[in-house]
């Protein structure tokens, strides 16, 4: 027997929550995002203004986004031009550091940091399922969440950079050194 929601409202967490689409998925995964953004919020301190005032305007965005393939588009070429400028201004700051791959370390909110970048992974992968099963999806949203993943991985990068603190290089097996 189909799961049915409750008729108590206070008994329903979302409204879309029982759908079998992908697109529910996407917008749970989204707002996780903007949950995990918040929670990086809460732990940088004054030494950390930059990254905060970014990140103030990259969170509203992650709503913007989990609502924006169900309901209007609410994203703009212009929030990718802003974070891409943000991105290449703390690849600025990495300099040679940047090109590198290193297991993900580091004190908080460098996790978390981590487990935003995951999930903006997880969107995209939500995205094309939702594209594969034949709802509309805006080119703008699947460039959002990549460009929001290498953010926080860069941002990862920064804050350990601005503590001193050294990261572990990987090197895979799979794959061999970078070229």
């Amino acid at each position: 027997m189909p799961l049915k929601l409750s008729k108590n409202m206070d008994e329903v967490c979302y409204p879309f929550i029982q759908e079998s689409s992908c697109l529910c998925d996407f917008e749970v995964i989204t707002d996780e995002l903007c949950a995990q953004i918040g929670g990086v919020l809460a732990y940088l301190g004054d030494e950390f203004s930059d990254l905060r005032a970014d990140l103030e305007q990259l969170q509203p965005l992650a709503f913007h986004l989990n609502g924006s393939v169900r309901g209007r588009l609410a994203i703009e070429e212009a929030d990718l031009q802003w974070l891409n400028g943000r991105l290449r201004h703390y690849c600025t700051e990495l300099g040679e550091r940047l090109h590198r791959f290193v297991l993900p370390r580091g004190a908080v909110p460098v996790p978390q940091l981590n487990q935003a970048r995951s999930n903006a992974k997880k969107a995209i992968r939500a995205l094309v399922r939702v594209d594969q099963e034949g709802k509309q999806v805006a080119a703008i949203l699947p460039r959002l969440c990549n460009l929001m993943c290498n953010f926080f991985f860069v941002l990862t990068l920064v804050v350990n950079q601005r503590r001193g603190f050294v990261e572990t290089a990987f090197v895979s097996k799979s794959y061999g050194a970078p070229s």
